[in-house]
């Protein structure tokens, strides 16, 4: 009989998203259901994806408004990490280190707190598949690829994700055979964060960014490094796909808000 494996998940709900105009929450905390305009109404976003998640140890990494978050979500048996700057999907990640190396578990998910429409189906197709390969990343076929990041695969093993600014000089050709786009979900083995989280703290990209009117320079974290790495070292790092482009939706900005409710209602009724 083979043994049940313990799932863990960490959640990143640290960022302000400043493109979701005349709101100043935490946009986890937006409601799947509308009241009087978009964003008043009910059932948060955030505690929807967390009743959706496998049952098992989960740390939620949090900054901006981190008060409310944690308010809106102490019903949940959770750990809270905070990600002192807004330094990328990497930083967040490092920001739950005591997290990942303390807890007692075989598979863990990597996932992002504005996706309320990924079923909880999808999370365990993407630990099923861990049973095989050393991480899994959740893609998605969009009917326009816009700027997402895009996996480049040999088979069914994913050899890197590109963002946007780099597959956008490929040539046409190339640029159509790439149809899967990254969601930012992860499943990974235990084993392979603890040792990818160390070399991912080790590569740093120096970003240039503009704060209160001036150009700075910041070091920021991303997990699509791991992935380079692992498949470089020989590790077998898989992919799975969503039902479609609406399921891994991120809750940026008031179109996508009004979206995700239209979705959650229609699967309500």
């Amino acid at each position: 009989m083979k043994t049940q494996s313990k799932t863990a998940s960490v959640i990143f709900a640290a960022g302000r998203g400043s493109r979701m105009k005349g709101y100043n929450g935490n946009k986890t905390l937006l409601p799947l259901i509308s009241g009087d305009s978009p964003f008043d109404g009910g059932l948060p976003i955030l505690p929807h994806i967390l009743d959706n998640l496998p049952d098992g140890p989960k740390a939620l990494v949090v900054n901006y408004k981190k008060g409310d978050v944690i308010a809106a979500t102490e019903g949940f048996d959770l750990t809270y990490c905070e990600q002192p700057e807004l330094n990328g999907t990497g930083g967040a990640l490092l920001s739950a280190k005591s997290f990942i190396e303390e807890q007692d578990y075989h598979r863990l998910i990597i996932t992002m707190g504005d996706v309320p429409l990924v079923k909880n189906s999808t999370y365990e197709r993407l630990l099923e598949k861990l049973e095989e390969q050393s991480m899994v990343v959740l893609g998605f076929r969009p009917f326009d690829k816009k700027q997402y990041g895009v996996l480049e695969t040999d088979g069914s093993s994913v050899e890197r994700i590109t963002e946007w600014k780099y597959w956008n000089g490929y040539p046409r050709g190339k640029q159509d055979m790439l149809t899967i786009c990254n969601s930012g979900i992860y499943g990974i083995r235990k084993d392979e964060i603890m040792k990818y989280l160390r070399a991912l703290e080790q590569k740093p990209h120096i970003v240039a960014k503009e704060r209160n009117g001036e150009k700075v320079e910041v070091r920021e974290f991303f997990i699509t490094d791991m992935i380079g790495l692992m498949y470089k070292d020989g590790l077998s790092v898989g992919y799975t796909i969503a039902e479609d482009e609406y399921e891994v939706m991120g809750i940026d900005d008031l179109a996508a808000l009004k979206k995700a409710q239209e979705i959650f209602k229609q699967q309500s009724c």
